[in-house]
């Protein structure tokens, strides 16, 4: 099974930590930009015949934001170009301020499944200083609109001002309202984005209070009934993200539209991130991949072991022997000596232990190979 990625780069206006490929003074290339999308997938028809899809994540930008007729013909040029498992998952994202009644019934109708709405905090205060479009209140007609419909709502740490009762106020309001998965992302401030000025400035939570905000939202979490399966992501039993499980597990994906990316047959491309360029090439009947690189084996295991680790199952052992040839346990019987406090060794799987999950990254990076040149 393989998943689809289709990056909708339009929004109403930019939120200040975000730095992906996102233009909020082009809706008005919608239009020609979904064309492009439809026959870029047909570009790629033949080369994928023999994928079978079992889901189609509609992302961005705001994919909400466009007119949901293009979202229908979307779906169905997926569904004509490619083979799509019967049940597959097909997620779109939403922002809480750009949706209604008849958006969701159309999205509903051409066989939209799963939505993903950015609630981000429940303090209209703190959605206003990072530049969310929505209030509280949109969030919640939002919640309404997807009552009894399979929706997960993303929830931000580490944002200006916010308080751990915050977050937790933040987790019950997406939990009450119906959502049965949750996201929790620590803020990120990337350099060039306009939330780095208050990074510098020393105007966010610092590191350790932003581990207390996550520690007290994985416990709330757990309390009202949602299992955490990766550092961030959060599920009633039955509802993870079948496509971000593909991620984690090393699986294939293609992607269509700007700066979507693919890994297919150990090989992983970008698109362009300028539209222009992505108009001409597509236009063109060329594709718009900007980079290119055959993932070699080495970088095959990094990646196997970097994603399981992020997830609460962890690495399979039988898994990485049957893919690599090699016993993990054996190979880094000294790092994983040197990382037992941190790390849970059975028969069948390596695991990062629950209360050090928030700090993977520092425990990945031992069993990477190219931290052995460093």
């Amino acid at each position: 099974m393989a998943g689809i990625y289709v990056h909708i780069p339009f929004c109403k206006s930019k939120c200040s930590y975000c730095d992906f490929a996102s233009f909020p003074d082009k809706l008005c290339f919608a239009e020609s930009y979904m064309a492009c999308v439809y026959r870029e997938m047909a570009m790629r028809k033949d080369e994928l015949k023999n994928y079978v899809f079992d889901t189609l994540y509609i992302g961005g930008g705001t994919p909400s934001v466009i007119d949901e007729q293009y979202i229908a013909m979307l779906v169905a040029a997926a569904k004509k170009n490619f083979k799509l498992s019967e049940n597959a998952e097909i997620t779109i994202e939403m922002n809480p301020g750009t949706v209604s009644a008849g958006k969701i019934a159309l999205y509903e109708k051409c066989g939209i499944n799963r939505y993903s709405v950015g609630l981000q905090t429940a303090v209209d205060s703190q959605l206003a200083d990072v530049g969310r479009i929505h209030t509280l209140k949109d969030y919640l007609q939002c919640a309404k609109l997807l009552k009894g419909k399979n929706f997960s709502a993303d929830v931000m740490i580490g944002l200006k001002g916010q308080s751990v009762a915050d977050v937790e106020k933040t987790i019950e309001t997406a939990a009450y309202s119906g959502a049965n998965h949750i996201s929790m992302y620590a803020l990120s401030a990337e350099d060039g984005t306009p939330i780095y000025t208050d990074y510098l400035n020393g105007e966010l939570p610092d590191s350790d209070e932003v581990a207390a905000m996550y520690e007290a939202g994985v416990k709330k979490l757990k309390s009202l009934g949602y299992e955490r399966y990766e550092v961030s992501n959060f599920a009633k039993k039955g509802f993870e993200s079948r496509h971000n499980l593909n991620y984690w597990r090393r699986g294939e994906y293609i992607g269509f539209g700007v700066a979507a990316s693919s890994c297919i047959n150990n090989v992983r491309f970008t698109n362009t991130f300028d539209l222009d360029e992505y108009f001409k090439c597509i236009l063109s009947n060329r594709f718009a991949v900007i980079n290119s690189e055959e993932i070699d084996k080495k970088g095959q295991q990094d990646e196997f072991i970097m994603l399981a680790l992020r997830t609460s199952t962890g690495l399979d052992l039988k898994e990485y022997t049957r893919l690599f040839g090699e016993d993990f346990v054996e190979k880094f019987a000294a790092k994983l000596e040197k990382m037992q406090e941190y790390v849970e060794v059975s028969q069948d799987f390596v695991r990062i232990k629950d209360e050090y999950l928030f700090i993977q990254n520092s425990i990945i990076i031992e069993f990477l190979e190219f931290n052995d040149a460093i």
